[in-house]
């Protein structure tokens, strides 16, 4: 720049009746390659250049004045929306507060439980009924009626919702026929399990090495249980060919006597 500006007063020294339209030299041309009336060049558009960055920043600073006064505006409008609301409501804006820090806790327990994986999220239960519990109070006082609460309240009704997990049993002990009327039938239909006893061909067919007849069981076994669901083709194939064989069986079975003996 210094350099610029020494070529610009030895031009002027030595030129000062000569005026002449020189466009600017490109950028790449470094000032001291430069003529005299390119170096005027360059200073004429150097200066148009800092006027319209002033001339910017002026309306930059226009026009942020005029967001700040629509702003303080805009802020003024709410606040007065918000009073009549809060008359309404019968809730001040301590009120107010308290309840946006509650959902803020209540959003932060339930993404620590959806950081969990299904197992862990299964032996939690009682702690999402609670949150849904917690949930339900909210939104039955009035304060949930304030539009800012409506999105959030419901966000985390769906996001609870998304957190029930059945707790999947994954072994059961066989027990006694006289004390727990262990078979695959009373196994698969209690509660623990699947709720459904025509759902044992599922056991079954998860323990071929120990099952051999799905009629008999031992004590003691461990039996693995697969997870709730409709049965495969296969456990429905295993089903038909047992029940195909046990009518075979019955049908040639013996038949047995009656006793038809009469009194003499």
């Amino acid at each position: 720049m210094k350099t610029l500006l020494a070529i610009a007063l030895f031009c002027g020294m030595m030129l000062p009746a000569l005026a002449q339209d020189v466009p600017p030299p490109p950028i790449t041309k470094a000032d001291e390659l430069l003529t005299c009336d390119e170096a005027d060049a360059r200073i004429k558009q150097m200066k148009d250049d800092v006027d319209a960055s002033k001339k910017k920043l002026e309306g930059v600073k226009a026009a942020t004045k005029k967001a700040e006064s629509d702003l303080a505006t805009s802020i003024q409008a709410l606040k007065t929306c918000n009073d009549e609301i809060y008359s309404l409501l019968g809730v001040t804006e301590a009120d107010v507060a308290t309840y946006r820090q509650r959902i803020g806790q209540l959003e932060g327990n339930v993404r620590g439980l959806q950081r969990l994986g299904n197992d862990a999220l299964a032996d939690r239960q009682d702690e999402v009924k609670g949150l849904r519990g917690t949930l339900n109070e909210m939104a039955r006082m009035q304060i949930a009626l304030i539009p800012e609460f409506f999105d959030r309240l419901t966000n985390l009704n769906r996001d609870i919702k998304g957190l029930y997990r059945e707790k999947s049993i994954k072994g059961y002990t066989v027990g006694t026929w006289a004390e727990n009327r262990d078979c695959l039938w009373t196994i698969a239909g209690r509660s623990e399990i699947y709720s459904d006893p025509f759902q044992w061909p599922k056991i079954w067919q998860a323990n071929t090495d120990m099952i051999k007849n799905p009629d008999v069981i031992q004590p003691g076994w461990v039996l693995a249980v697969p997870p709730a669901g409709p049965k495969t083709s296969e456990e429905m194939k295993a089903e038909r060919q047992y029940y195909r064989k046990k009518r075979a069986a019955q049908d040639t079975a013996p038949a047995v006597p009656s006793n038809t003996g009469t009194s003499k």
